[in-house]
């Protein structure tokens, strides 16, 4: 194979003939042509660095679990001071994503030969979009609250938006935006094109553009988060969970049509016998929560 002065040769042993990248090197930065490594194929070499990331998840987890204990886990709970907040979401979204981020950090490590620097780089881009989102839904649901405390609370008109972000949730999942999306972040390969440069600040910048694409893909599943309960593990679990099925799965249609399915089914059991739905808070019921401690 022909390859340019500086190029690398990145090889993967496993399948038939092998999958090779072909990376233009150079002071400046780099194209890419011809990358044929398969996300699968890059997670079964980059085998460390999926450890990794599922271990910073799991320590994630374990900081959410201790810092959310105590708390009220129904829709409309307080957030708390936006700094708190904001770490909080932070932390959420580390736990959440990052099993999800796999796939396209290993297929970019071994783009990179496992630099370091890029690599978390990458991943810092990735995470700062979720953070940046979280400021905006508390922000939001500050203005929200301010302006519609009274209709909004749950035996007004409360149960009926949450049911309503639900569903519009689950209408998103048949969108052909959705499709397109879901397309990018289930093909990581597909942002390595010639304009990305093979640099540190490249690094950043093809993170954020993987935030971005996953933005636009789960952005309706963090909306029904807020919906059924932002505080709850429970939800925070089950959200994942689809998340990770529709991104790494074997059947990203059939996820995604799944998905839709849970919510609607989620939007009616709110509706109609709320108090019965296992895991659900419902808001001024006794067996609710109420928060334990100082968020601030």
């Amino acid at each position: 194979m022909a390859m340019s002065p500086g190029a690398t040769t990145i090889s993967n042993s496993s399948g038939t003939g092998g999958a090779v990248m072909d990376v233009t090197g150079g002071v400046g930065g780099a194209g890419v042509r011809g990358v044929t490594l398969s996300p699968p194929a890059a997670m079964r070499t980059e085998l460390g660095l999926v450890a990794a990331l599922l271990s910073a998840a799991g320590l994630a987890w374990w900081s959410t679990v201790e810092r959310m204990a105590g708390m009220d886990a129904g829709p409309g709970t307080a957030l708390g001071s936006v700094g708190w907040f904001t770490g909080v979401w932070a932390t959420m979204m580390a736990a959440m994503m990052l099993p999800s981020l796999a796939p396209s950090a290993a297929v970019f490590a071994a783009l990179v030969r496992r630099e370091l620097s890029r690599v978390l780089l990458f991943a810092a881009g990735y995470l700062l979009v979720w953070s940046v989102v979280g400021v905006g839904a508390y922000g939001l649901f500050e203005l929200g609250k301010s302006l519609f405390a009274g209709s909004l609370a749950w035996h007004s008109g409360g149960h009926w938006l949450a049911a309503s972000v639900l569903v519009l949730a689950a209408l998103y999942q048949l969108t052909p935006l959705k499709r397109a999306f879901l397309s990018r972040c289930r093909s990581p390969l597909r942002s390595l094109d010639t304009s990305w440069q093979n640099t540190r600040p490249g690094a950043l910048v093809l993170g954020l553009r993987n935030g971005g694409w996953c933005l636009g893909c789960s952005w309706a599943l963090m909306a029904a988060l807020f919906a059924l309960g932002v505080m709850s593990l429970t939800w925070m679990g089950l959200i994942a969970v689809l998340v990770a099925l529709e991104k790494v799965g074997p059947w990203g249609r059939g996820a995604r049509l799944a998905t839709a399915g849970v919510l609607l089914v989620l939007a009616a059991a709110i509706l109609a016998v709320p108090h019965d739905v296992p895991g659900f808070v419902v808001p001024g019921s006794p067996g609710s929560m109420h928060v334990m401690k100082t968020m601030g």
